[in-house]
């Protein structure tokens, strides 16, 4: 286990040098020169030629690039060229709102998705187990956006229940209002991600109920509730682990086009703001640290997935 856990960490080290390398480049292939979102129209060339000596864009691509993954490796992302505010700074501050939203519509989505996924998988033979599954492959196809809209409408307008959107400019500092203008940005994230999830559960605990070990706990005189407890959902929980961990990272991503629909000011503001005013530190910074989270996610689910499962820490990949 620790032979596979010093691997894995190893390739997710690598995993972060491949995307500083790839940031990298995009940005440079971006139109354009990033001096310019310094200057205003009608730059001299000596204005320009002295804000990219500022930013460091009139060295070598080989210094910029040493440059970049010294400077990301102390977490040091720079200062915004358009609010001359540190980049980590601003990032935390936007986190304050992604965070709770992602963590809160997932955790939502998995209190949905478990029970439901399980009834429609032991109750496929009733109509209730099958509306179940209808109504999952529906949620599937609804978008994010429009899902935001609708509960907008329905509790923000009609019934004046909630806010149709905003933060409170104090932030945490009023967590009841706080908590409250993030309620249809959570219900929307989770209704989402519970759609997706409810199909991962309900085919995992399918194959559990048609399990030898199963079989025979019921044989030997176990109850079917119990012997799903016992037996069913510690072999069910691995491939869906998995699954957890992706749909975490999309939830994550998901959060830019919620916040949008519900003018939060998290990350995914930032970087579309950041992009539209071409600063490209913010850009960069949002970036790293979005790919550094969905790595982070990826890496805990594998781990998690070898302390559930003994079988998986006695294959030949953790030797």
């Amino acid at each position: 286990m620790a032979s596979y856990i010093a691997r894995r960490s190893l390739i997710l080290v690598l995993s972060l040098f491949v995307a500083a390398i790839v940031l990298f480049a995009l940005l440079r292939l971006l139109p354009g020169d990033p001096a310019n979102a310094l200057l205003g129209v009608g730059a001299t060339p000596e204005q320009i030629a002295a804000a990219r000596a500022q930013i460091g864009s009139d060295q070598p691509l080989t210094v910029q690039f040493a440059r970049f993954v010294t400077s990301l490796a102390r977490f040091d992302f720079g200062t915004s060229f358009v609010s001359k505010a540190p980049v980590l700074g601003e990032i935390a501050n936007r986190m304050s709102v992604t965070a709770p939203l992602t963590l809160a519509g997932f955790f939502v989505a998995v209190i949905i998705a478990v029970p439901l996924g399980i009834v429609a998988a032991a109750r496929a033979d009733r109509w209730y187990g099958a509306a179940i599954s209808v109504f999952s492959q529906f949620g599937i196809a609804i978008p994010v956006f429009w899902l935001g809209i609708l509960l907008v409408a329905l509790f923000a307008i009609r019934w004046r229940i909630f806010p149709s959107g905003g933060f409170p400019l104090k932030g945490w500092e009023r967590p009841g209002e706080a908590a409250v203008a993030l309620a249809l940005p959570v219900l929307t994230v989770a209704l989402v991600i519970a759609a997706s999830l409810v199909r991962y559960v309900r085919a995992s605990t399918l194959d559990v109920l048609s399990s030898d070990y199963l079989r025979t706990a019921r044989a030997l005189g176990a109850r079917f509730p119990e012997a799903l407890v016992r037996h069913g959902i510690r072999n069910g929980a691995v491939p869906v682990v998995s699954v957890l961990g992706i749909e975490l990272a999309t939830t994550l991503l998901g959060a830019v086009v919620v916040e949008r629909v519900f003018a939060l000011p998290g990350l995914g503001s930032m970087l579309l703001l950041a992009i539209q005013q071409r600063d490209y530190p913010n850009v960069q910074g949002v970036l790293f640290v979005s790919t550094l989270i969905v790595l982070l996610i990826g890496f805990a689910a594998d781990i998690l997935q070898r302390f559930i499962d003994p079988r998986l820490r006695t294959t030949g990949a953790d030797r």
